[in-house]
Parts: structure tokens; sequence; C-alpha cells
């Protein structure tokens, strides 16, 4: 079996996958402060209430836009599954082609979906990660990783507001129905939500524009958004194709199979901690 990470800002998804299916998922708060043994034992409890055995584990795969974390799972891999991870970065057959103007510059996670999403649904695409930050990623029908935009997260937004005025509340993410609100919570709720829709809407618009115009792709791309807050944006517009909720962790999976041949030779690893 394949144990896979996907690390973000605020959260690392974990997945196991059993001949190339997903089995098992599971969300835990990134923390950079916690060590290899403490992730250890919160994952060997995971494993335990769902009847899964760690033995089982024949190798470690990490996506992670969290240098601090890094180590902490590699360390943690070579403790309690004895086994070195094969960690998303230089060297990695993907199948891309990166046209980004610096290619170690685009994020872990965006290369990720992206094999993942042409794998699954085909090119040309549009990506929508809505994390953390949220990443718009364009992927050519040849494969090409032509680049994207970012912009700050839906939470974070709300957070923003929150934070930086003197009397506005924190409120929960949910669509409030209406526009023209009657009380402070919803009326933020309206501007975050659908000020957020709309975002997105421009964002996609403007890059189906520049597929065509500027790259000359005749195609239409499809559109594909994973995430945790997907599906509730996907609910008010009407320009996503696809909600992909495991896009990133069966990437990971897509990604391990093309590297297989390169990690048959991987011994396990028996260490001791430092």
């Amino acid at each position: 079996m394949l144990l896979a990470f996907d690390v973000g800002n605020t959260n690392i998804v974990l997945g196991v996958f059993k001949e190339g299916r997903l089995i098992q998922n599971w969300r835990m708060e990134t923390d950079t402060g916690k060590s290899a043994d403490e992730y250890g034992m919160v994952i060997n409890q995971l494993f335990r209430y769902e009847g899964l055995n760690t033995a089982d584990i024949k190798d470690v795969i990490i996506s992670t836009v969290v240098p601090s974390v890094l180590y902490t799972l590699q360390h943690l891999s070579s403790k309690y599954f004895h086994r070195r991870a094969i960690v998303i970065g230089p060297g990695i057959k993907t199948g891309l082609i990166i046209k980004y103007d610096n290619p170690k510059q685009v994020g872990a996670d965006r290369i990720v979906n992206a094999v993942a999403a042409l794998t699954k649904y085909g090119g040309p695409l549009i990506i929508i990660d809505f994390g953390t930050a949220t990443t718009f990623c364009a992927v050519s029908d040849k494969a090409e990783y032509l680049g994207g935009s970012i912009a700050p997260g839906i939470k974070i937004s709300s957070d923003a507001l929150f934070e930086k005025t003197a009397k506005l509340p924190r409120i929960e993410l949910e669509a409030p129905g209406m526009t023209i609100c009657k009380n402070t919570n919803e009326s933020m709720q309206s501007g975050v939500v659908y000020g957020y829709m709309g975002l997105v809407e421009h964002i996609v618009a403007k890059m189906r524009r520049e597929l065509k115009e500027t790259y000359h792709l005749e195609k239409e791309p499809k559109v594909i958004a994973t995430g945790g807050l997907a599906t509730m944006i996907d609910s008010g517009i009407d320009c996503i194709d696809h909600v992909d909720k495991m896009l990133t962790l069966e990437g990971l999976q897509i990604i391990y199979e093309k590297n297989r041949s390169t990690n048959a030779g991987r011994a396990k690893v028996r260490q001791e901690c430092e």
C-alpha cells in the first residue's frame, strides 16, 4: 500500500492507496511545531481505528508547500514506515512541460493537481484549488503547464475582515441566500462568498480568452475545482465543470506510478531518530 501526504499551509490531507485505489483518507491540522513522533502517534491511531496495519505501507510520497514540515514527515517515514519518502520536486517524473519563467517556483500541489487532472479529464484545463491560497492553473492539451494566478483564499479574506476591523465579527463561511442583507453577519457572508464567486468567474473567463487568443487553443478548456470550499463556490457559479475533492491525493498516486521503476530499488530504512 502507498501512504500519500498532501501538506498545505492549513491542513495535511493523507490517503492510503491499495492497488491504485484510494481506500481511506483523513485531514489534520498542519502544525509546524509537531515532532515526527507526535504525527506518528496520530497516524498510528487513525490506522488502528480503520483496521489498517502500518506494516502494509510499502512506500510514502509527500507533496508539501510547507518546507518546515518536510523534514518532520521524512523522519516519520523512516522511523514508522521504514521507507525513504518520495518527495515531489526536482528529479521526479511528472510528464509535464513547465512553461513558468522559473519552474522551481511552481508549488508542488499545483504540479500534482495538473498531473491528476490531465490523466483523469484530458487537456486543455483550468484547475482551481481552493486552499489557504486559491490557485488557478492553465494546462494545454500537450501537457504544458502554462502558468496561472494566485489569490488570497476565501478564509484568509474572511479572517482579514474580522482582524482588521474593530466591530465586525468572525463569520461562518456560507452563502446567506441574498445580497441585500438585514444584519451584519449575513452582510459579511454575502460580501465574502458572493464576492469570491465573482472573482472565480472573472479569472476563469479571462483565462479562457487568453488560452484562445494568446495560446491559440481551439478546444474549450475543462474547469476542474478541488479543495475544501470548492463545492460551496461551485453551487453559485456556472463556470466549473467538475469538483474533484481527491484530485491532489490521486495525483500523488499517479506520480508514484510514473516513478515506480526508479523507486523499485529503494531499500527499507531502519535507522534511529537523531
